[in-house]
Protein backbone atom coordinates (compact mmCIF):
# COMPACT_ATOMS: atom_id res chain seq x y z
CA UNK A 1 0.00 0.00 0.00
CA UNK A 2 1.27 3.43 -0.79
CA UNK A 3 0.67 6.72 0.93
CA UNK A 4 -2.96 7.87 0.80
CA UNK A 5 -3.66 11.34 -0.55
CA UNK A 6 -6.51 12.80 1.45
CA UNK A 7 -8.93 15.60 0.73
CA UNK A 8 -11.82 17.25 2.53
CA UNK A 9 -14.16 14.39 1.53
CA UNK A 10 -11.93 11.46 2.50
CA UNK A 11 -10.13 12.86 5.56
CA UNK A 12 -12.52 12.06 8.43
CA UNK A 13 -13.20 8.49 7.35
CA UNK A 14 -9.45 7.89 6.82
CA UNK A 15 -8.49 9.02 10.34
CA UNK A 16 -11.57 7.59 12.03
CA UNK A 17 -10.14 4.27 13.17
CA UNK A 18 -6.74 2.91 14.03
CA UNK A 19 -3.40 4.69 13.94
CA UNK A 20 -3.01 7.23 11.13
CA UNK A 21 -0.03 9.46 10.38
CA UNK A 22 -0.89 12.48 8.21
CA UNK A 23 1.77 14.62 6.54
CA UNK A 24 0.55 18.16 5.78
CA UNK A 25 2.81 19.39 2.95
CA UNK A 26 3.08 21.48 -0.22
CA UNK A 27 4.86 20.91 -3.53
CA UNK A 28 6.96 24.09 -3.24
CA UNK A 29 8.21 23.27 0.28
CA UNK A 30 11.82 22.05 0.32
CA UNK A 31 11.66 20.64 3.89
CA UNK A 32 8.54 18.71 2.80
CA UNK A 33 10.52 17.20 -0.07
CA UNK A 34 13.24 16.20 2.40
CA UNK A 35 10.71 14.40 4.64
CA UNK A 36 8.82 12.72 1.78
CA UNK A 37 11.17 9.70 1.36
CA UNK A 38 10.98 9.00 5.10
CA UNK A 39 7.18 9.12 4.98
CA UNK A 40 7.17 6.71 2.00
CA UNK A 41 9.57 4.37 3.82
CA UNK A 42 7.39 4.33 6.94
CA UNK A 43 4.30 3.62 4.83
CA UNK A 44 6.00 0.55 3.38
CA UNK A 45 7.43 -0.67 6.70
CA UNK A 46 4.24 -0.15 8.70
CA UNK A 47 1.75 -1.44 6.14
CA UNK A 48 -1.12 -3.14 7.90
CA UNK A 49 -0.31 -1.46 11.24
CA UNK A 50 -0.45 2.26 10.49
CA UNK A 51 -2.18 4.21 7.74
CA UNK A 52 0.15 6.83 6.27
CA UNK A 53 -1.44 9.75 4.44
CA UNK A 54 -0.64 13.16 3.00
CA UNK A 55 -2.62 16.37 2.65
CA UNK A 56 -1.51 18.97 0.10
CA UNK A 57 -2.24 22.23 1.94
CA UNK A 58 -2.44 24.21 -1.30
CA UNK A 59 -5.33 22.03 -2.50
CA UNK A 60 -6.85 21.45 0.94
CA UNK A 61 -6.46 24.77 2.76
CA UNK A 62 -9.60 24.04 4.79
CA UNK A 63 -8.01 20.97 6.37
CA UNK A 64 -4.80 22.86 7.13
CA UNK A 65 -6.85 25.58 8.79
CA UNK A 66 -9.01 23.10 10.70
CA UNK A 67 -5.92 21.52 12.28
CA UNK A 68 -4.07 24.79 12.82
CA UNK A 69 -1.20 23.90 10.50
CA UNK A 70 0.99 27.01 10.46
CA UNK A 71 4.31 25.54 9.31
CA UNK A 72 5.04 22.67 6.98
CA UNK A 73 5.80 19.91 7.02
CA UNK A 74 3.50 19.16 9.94
CA UNK A 75 2.96 15.49 10.68
CA UNK A 76 0.01 14.62 12.93
CA UNK A 77 -0.56 11.18 14.40
CA UNK A 78 -4.21 10.32 15.00
CA UNK A 79 -5.57 7.37 16.96
CA UNK A 80 -9.24 6.59 16.29
CA UNK A 81 -9.77 10.13 15.00
CA UNK A 82 -8.10 11.91 17.94
CA UNK A 83 -4.85 13.85 17.55
CA UNK A 84 -2.18 12.19 19.71
CA UNK A 85 1.09 13.75 18.54
CA UNK A 86 2.27 16.56 16.28
CA UNK A 87 5.72 16.94 14.74
CA UNK A 88 6.70 20.10 12.87
CA UNK A 89 9.66 20.38 10.54
CA UNK A 90 12.27 17.99 9.24
CA UNK A 91 13.00 15.26 11.78
CA UNK A 92 14.88 11.97 11.70
CA UNK A 93 12.93 8.81 10.95
CA UNK A 94 13.30 7.70 14.59
CA UNK A 95 11.27 10.70 15.75
CA UNK A 96 8.34 9.65 13.56
CA UNK A 97 8.67 6.03 14.68
CA UNK A 98 8.64 7.15 18.34
CA UNK A 99 5.50 9.24 17.69
CA UNK A 100 3.76 6.11 16.46
CA UNK A 101 4.46 4.17 19.67
CA UNK A 102 1.10 5.09 21.16
CA UNK A 103 -0.61 2.46 23.25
Amino acid sequence: MSVLHLNENSFDSAIGSGLVMVDFWAGWCMPCKMVAPVIEELAAELEGKVTVAKVDIDKEAGLASRFGVMSIPTIIVFKDGVEMKRIVGVQPKEKFEAALQIS
